[in-house]
């Protein structure tokens, strides 16, 4: 294992157009790089956002193999890094996957992950266009002899996902969110955080939307807690 790892967590506000979030991705990459970043870590939703879910998500739905991932594939290659960020995935239904897609800097995917508990709270009801992902034998990848694994957003407030991360070899978990706003959730999101790393003795990367178009990643050493 090497003695460390540069994370940068990449936090922007996605929009309803891939390519553009694809640019501000790239200009944010290279500046996480130039930090020395090895994996920088984007939000969920990062292919297509809009405040309102509904159909327009599922037409702006890609595959694995689309336009989006295959962007995020050849930046990872430009730069020489590993990259994780939020898919919206066709599923050729009348809903769509919330997917985290890992690619590594060769331009393969190496781990994918769909969101296993949907936001049905506080009004809002993300199963109406989202499909569950399945449970199943988390798919873990290596970054320069770290073993990471990644969940998402809302997956947070249940502690046995983590675990389950964690009992299978994570050492690292990256946690892509859209962390909707209310009263006090900033506190929700630093507490959950710090818990699931606490009490796993791991290390969490965590990035979420912003209220801009776009803002400069913050690159750091990884640590626990």
């Amino acid at each position: 294992m090497s003695e460390g790892l540069s994370i940068a967590v990449a936090q922007f506000a996605p929009g309803a157009d891939s390519a553009a979030n694809l640019g501000t991705m790239g200009e944010m990459a290279e500046s996480a790089v130039g930090r020395g970043a090895r994996v920088v870590v984007f939000p969920e939703y990062s292919s297509f956002f809009e405040a309102e879910m509904g159909a327009a998500f599922v037409a702006a739905a890609q595959p694995l193999d689309g336009a989006f991932v295959r962007g995020i594939a050849s930046l990872a290659a430009r730069l020489g890094i590993f990259v994780v960020a939020g898919l919206v995935e066709s599923t050729g239904t009348d809903r769509f996957s919330n997917t985290l897609v890992a690619v590594a800097p060769s331009g393969d995917v190496v781990a994918t992950y769909r969101k296993l508990h949907l936001y049905d709270a506080f009004g809002q009801t993300e199963s109406d266009w989202v499909v569950k992902g399945p449970i199943g034998e988390p798919e873990l990848f290596d970054v320069d002899g770290f073993t990471v694994g990644m969940q998402t957003c809302y997956d947070v407030r249940f502690p046995e996902v983590t675990r389950i991360l964690v009992d299978s070899g994570a050492e690292i978990v990256l946690l892509p969110a859209e962390w909707v706003r209310g009263p006090l959730k900033e506190h929700h999101w630093r507490t959950l955080l710090t818990a699931r790393a606490i009490e796993n003795t791991i290390y969490v990367a965590a990035a979420d939307h912003t209220r801009l178009s776009a803002s400069a990643p913050a690159s750091s050493s990884t640590r626990r807690g």
